[in-house]
């Protein structure tokens, strides 16, 4: 069986419902892992419809040519260039887009990545290999304050300086090279922690989110998708925790409100700009039996929103 294959989408039949797919379609999966989601959305479509994937991982790129589909293309990008890559293919609206965040199980996984603490390997944790600096080189670098802002803002540790106290002192000693060697080190620090978790992983999530620049991606591509989705379109995304799913909730809640405008304005309700997004249903979560199936989407929170108008 394919890598591609084997890899189970978090909450796919929800999202592919929530997207509400036309036959004759154009959908965009901006994050294209291994290709659960776009395999079902491929599924759906007629064959005058289109997907167009980006992903910015070269081993999911390399995943992605095992589909051969006539009606379908995966661009190697960031989808904070999501306008650049449809302006290239000639697309200027789409009737879906989908954001599954975060790190991908096959990531996690893969030991060389550096993105666990249950695995031995280099510390990378680059979503694009193909450049940036590793989360190596940049321990040995950043200053101990930089280190205690990155840990504290983007993991929200509340140990954040003792952490970073803790890396600059090891670094002294030796580089910080492998995942094991950074687990270690931020378990002697990090002594209380919430039943269950591990003490290193939410250092491990603060390097991660800033190394990729993850949170500020999302706040650039999602006014890119508002942009080219076509009236009627839908945007759904999957979130793993508050840092992403506060920016996903604010973003759709202010794009749903009409723009206020100061009191005593002889301003009719008509004449308001109107909102250009409409959020749909209620934010959904994995159910129990998916959870059970794949404890990794326990966090997963789901957001949809429709395109209102030009």
């Amino acid at each position: 069986m394919s890598s591609v294959t084997q890899h189970t989408p978090v909450l796919l039949e929800e999202t592919i419902a929530a997207l509400a797919v036309r036959s004759n379609g154009i959908y965009v999966d901006c994050t294209f892992g291994r290709g659960g989601h776009s395999r079902a959305l491929l599924a759906r479509l007629g064959q005058a419809g289109r997907l167009i994937a980006l992903d910015r991982d070269p081993a999911a790129v390399a995943a992605g040519r095992e589909i051969v589909d006539e009606r379908f293309r995966l661009v190697h990008a960031s989808f904070s260039h999501l306008r650049d890559v449809l302006a290239a293919l000639g697309v200027a609206r789409a009737d879906g887009i989908l954001f599954d965040l975060g790190v991908s199980s096959a990531q996690l996984d893969d030991p060389g990545r550096g993105f666990s603490f249950r695995a031995h390997g280099p510390l990378d944790m680059r979503m694009d290999t193909s450049q940036g600096e590793t989360a190596a080189q940049w321990i040995a670098a950043a200053s101990e304050r930089a280190i205690a802002e990155v840990v504290r803002r983007y993991g929200e540790e509340r140990f954040a300086k003792q952490v970073a106290a803790a890396l600059v002192a090891a670094r002294a000693r030796r580089p910080i090279e492998t995942t094991r060697e950074l687990a270690a080190i931020v378990a002697a620090t990090v002594r209380t922690r919430e039943p269950h978790q591990d003490p290193a992983t939410r250092t491990f999530q603060a390097l991660r989110i800033h190394l990729n620049q993850e949170l500020e991606e999302l706040s650039l591509a999602l006014p890119q998708a508002l942009q080219s989705l076509a009236p009627g379109g839908r945007l759904a995304v999957i979130s793993f925790h508050s840092l992403e799913d506060r920016i996903v909730k604010r973003f759709m809640h202010e794009e749903a409100r009409a723009d206020k405008m100061p009191r005593g304005l002889p301003v009719r309700a008509a004449d308001l700009p109107k909102p250009r997004l409409r959020v749909v249903g209620k934010l959904q979560r994995p159910t129990v039996n998916e959870v059970a199936a794949n404890p990794r989407s326990r966090s997963a929170i789901l957001r949809v929103a429709e395109r209102t108008h030009d």
